[in-house]
């Protein structure tokens, strides 16, 4: 079936594409059964003779291409959430047997941010994207929130400080979150692959709880006062029930699609539930009648608290606005309200533009104090106060414009709004904004609750090498940042922010990337910009390879389908290569010879010796495709790549002429990028969607680098040798930095087995962990499969600390502590 739905495609594309006219691609991600490639040709045919500008869904799908052809397995398929637990379970297992015979290594990460953001130049400035918030009904203070990449956190403070949860779960992708309404301890979070996972200890440890059979969750639904039963939604496969407590699922409704589920406020015998259609039940979900009168698009529910007889229903058609529609009797029937052209789904304050990327941006929420306040959203917010007859916009998506407006600020592309008492919130792709007083219209009409949420999604990030590091990076959805230091997070360029590097003589001066390849500088620090001219075709690849020379800091360098140089900092370029067919994903430049550079295209090499006065020349790649090229820094023919094949990462030693493969003993994850330090013993470091991993001379296998990091995928490493450390742009958590790994470490300044005491040992239902000097540690207990059983974070040890281990079954187990000072594992027998 796969091979002949991808020649069908195939075919259809040559043909023009003039048969394919509905989003099916969009389906074949959701169904998560199909090659990345089949899903490519799909989309492709069906943008060929399409609108690809703001709002046509090209940039989401340009997104997605992006993250799955750095993802996908060695076959071109994307690993399930399922597959990458085990692995990391077992990659769990296999780190605690041989802790003992590991090289000691000085990681230690830190976090840098940002978790607020800090607008100079940029027009779109936030932190990271939101796509799951709940509100504990008995304190509204507690709140939980999921981040697209960046996992779930909660804030007990109704937003003035927030907690990272699950860091080290084996999963940070997650579309949904819901506090147990009878237990506000228990947490429900949703991710793709149709998973459901729960904590029982407000987000200390996660479990898999149930499995809607594929697609993203992207609403669970707990009873108020019976947590048996439940409801969910799978964007992809459907409407779901549980009466078991989420452990098994079943289809609740006729419907393929699944969007959203609400109880009628006092009533939860009363559920309605959309996907394609609208469905009522009037028994508690044991049964569900269709409701007609719709179109068959994605659809989001309103319901009122003050008249429970007020239902409306938000659809799309075709990613913009597709209709509202009103009920006055419990959803026994509707009337579709007459909004002529309007499309609430755009980036216009008038509702006259055609954009809109619904159901990905679509919300609708009732005010419980007035049944006629009905707020909806797509990329900007809107407020009707008569029921849905008229509506008017309540926030623009550039701070310049909304205040100029006096209307809110809150970042463009809501995901989701939500009520709590008379609080409305918006979950965005910049973060949460909070409108206390939705009545009174004005500038100040939302606050961003948001800061201390560090879930930047990074792309790509440049550094320099001075004591005073500066670091300028590009981020989805959130544009370009740049940070020193002394002077914090500053928000310069906006869109979605691609690669960035930082003048290496004058740190005021910066350049960056926007999708495709647009390009700016700034001569100011970040406080203003400049838009440079693109040369040639005048864009690139999704990410665009953007290079200053190593030694001429006037010369820069932009890959497109030609590489180009400009020696005026961008102000006219040349060609310096032929026309490699293809838009270039890298380009590296030898930093010990400026003369000799590497260009990477999907599954191509090339490489030149003489700056481009002559053709590239192809090298002989060892399969698959190339996610990154790291150049010795003193050998220019000294060059590793992180490859999709299932080797993950190749070494050449002459220039790409043969290549070693470097497996070794590498988790069977995603390599993503790779960095040389120049440290005398040719240390390499590669960074995978778990976790980031090094080698030298000296080592006959990789060991882990990721002492105190997230467990989210790395996209790129980049060495400062001034002040010895790694810094990591993080696709979901941020920027990071870590010491380098020091051959000749102090043995007093480590962690090390021998100032790690865990008695009694064997433990019947209480342990001690006592160390030698005070520290903050983190402890872990895993089992011999390697699932994370007991999680402790941050927690400060002076002399010694007990650990309850009553609810381990009778058996081995392996004890890890963590601190800044390194990790120590210890074998424990529980009887």
């Amino acid at each position: 079936m796969k091979n002949s739905y991808k020649l069908l495609f195939l075919f259809a594309l040559l043909l023009g594409a003039t048969t394919v006219q509905s989003q099916e691609y969009l389906e074949m991600i959701d169904a998560e059964t199909f090659s990345v490639e089949e899903i490519r040709i799909n989309a492709e045919a069906y943008f060929l003779n399409r609108d690809k500008g703001r709002g046509s869904g090209y940039v989401q799908y340009k997104r997605w291409e992006y993250n799955a052809m750095r993802l996908m397995n060695e076959y071109g398929y994307l690993t399930t959430t399922t597959e990458n637990i085990a692995e990391w379970e077992r990659y769990n297992a296999y780190l605690n047997e041989t802790s003992g015979d590991r090289q000691i290594t000085n990681d230690n990460w830190t976090e840098l941010g940002p978790s607020s953001w800090n607008q100079t130049s940029s027009w779109n400035p936030g932190v990271g994207r939101i796509t799951g918030i709940s509100i504990d009904k008995t304190n509204n203070d507690h709140i939980i929130i999921s981040a697209r990449s960046g996992g779930v956190w909660r804030t007990m403070d109704a937003g003035t400080t927030w907690t990272a949860l699950n860091d080290n779960f084996s999963n940070m992708s997650f579309f949904s979150v819901t506090i147990d309404p009878s237990n506000s301890s228990v947490y429900y979070a949703g991710a793709n692959s149709g998973m459901i996972f729960s904590s029982v200890d407000s987000g200390a440890t996660w479990n898999l709880l149930g499995d809607l059979g594929g697609s993203a969750v992207n609403k669970i639904l707990v009873h108020p006062t019976n947590s048996n039963t439940m409801f969910a939604t799978s964007e992809g496969t459907g409407i779901f029930k549980s009466v078991d407590g989420g452990v098994t699922w079943s289809s609740a409704v006729a419907d393929s699609r699944g969007y959203d589920v609400v109880f009628s406020p006092g009533n939860p015998s009363v559920v309605f539930a959309s996907g394609s259609g609208f469905h009522k039940s009037i028994d508690g979900g044991a049964t569900f009648t269709t409701i007609g009168g719709f179109g068959t698009g994605p659809k989001m529910i309103g319901v009122a608290s003050v008249n429970t007889a007020n239902v409306y229903v938000l659809e799309a058609s075709s990613g913009i606005f597709g209709g509202f529609y009103s009920s006055t009797d419990t959803a026994d029937s509707f009337t579709k309200l007459d909004h002529g052209t309007n499309n609430y789904f755009g980036y216009s304050t008038t509702a006259q533009d055609n954009s809109g990327q619904a159901p990905r941006d679509m919300g609708i929420a009732v005010n419980p104090a007035n049944d006629l306040e009905v707020h909806i959203a797509g990329i900007l917010t809107w407020r009707s106060i008569d029921g849905g007859v008229t509506f008017t916009c309540t926030s623009d998506w550039i701070p310049g414009q909304a205040a100029g407006a006096d209307i809110g600020y809150c970042h463009a592309d809501v995901d989701l709004l939500l009520f709590e008492g008379t609080t409305l919130y918006a979950g965005t792709d910049g973060g949460i904004f909070k409108a206390t007083d939705t009545a009174t219209l004005n500038a100040n009409y939302y606050t961003d609750i948001t800061s201390g949420l560090g879930i930047k999604q990074f792309y790509k990030i440049g550094i320099t090498q001075g004591s005073d590091v500066v670091v300028s990076g590009g981020a989805q959805d959130n544009g370009t940042s740049t940070y020193a230091a002394a002077t914090g997070w500053r928000d310069w360029l906006g869109a979605d922010g691609m690669e960035s590097f930082v003048d290496k003589d004058l740190p005021n001066i910066m350049y960056g990337t926007s999708q495709f390849g647009q390009l700016y500088r700034t001569d100011t620090n970040a406080n203003s910009y400049n838009g440079l001219s693109e040369p040639g075709q005048g864009s690139g690849e999704w990410v665009t390879p953007f290079e200053q020379d190593p030694t001429d800091a006037n010369t820069i360098y932009v890959g497109y389908n030609i590489v180009y140089k400009s020696i005026n900092k961008g102000v006219a370029w040349t060609s310096v290569s032929q026309n490699f067919g293809g838009d270039l994903d890298h380009l590296k430049i030898s930093p010990s010879n400026n003369l000799i550079m590497y260009a990477a295209n999907g599954g191509s090499m090339y490489k030149t010796v003489d700056g481009g006065a002559t053709d590239w020349t192809a090298t002989a790649l060892p399969g698959g495709i190339v996610r990154s090229i790291a150049i010795h820094p003193t050998d220019p023919d000294k060059v590793a790549i992180a490859s999709s094949t299932g080797n993950k990462v190749y070494i050449s030693n002459d220039g790409g002429v043969t290549w070693i493969n470097y497996k070794k003993n590498l988790p069977n994850f995603s390599s993503l990028a790779v960095v040389w330090d120049d440290n005398g013993g040719d240390a390499l470091y590669v960074g995978m969607n778990y976790g980031i991993y090094y080698i030298d001379n000296n080592l006959t296998d990789w060991i882990p680098y990721s002492n105190n990091l997230p467990n989210v995928q790395i996209n790129e490493l980049e060495v400062n040798n001034t002040q010895d450390k790694l810094y990591v742009a993080t696709y979901g958590r941020g920027l990071w930095a870590s010491p380098v790994q020091d051959s000749n470490l102090g043995i007093t300044s480590i962690l090390s087995s021998d100032n790690v005491q865990v008695y009694p040992n064997p433990a019947t239902a209480e342990i001690t962990v006592s160390l030698t000097s005070p520290s903050e540690v983190d402890i872990r207990i895993f089992d011999l499969s390697g699932k994370l059983l007991v999680y402790q974070a941050d927690t400060i040890i002076e002399g010694a600390h007990s650990l309850d281990v009553s609810s381990l079954t009778s058996g081995i187990y392996f004890l890890r502590i963590n601190s800044e000072n390194g990790e120590v594992t210890k074998k424990l027998i529980k009887n």
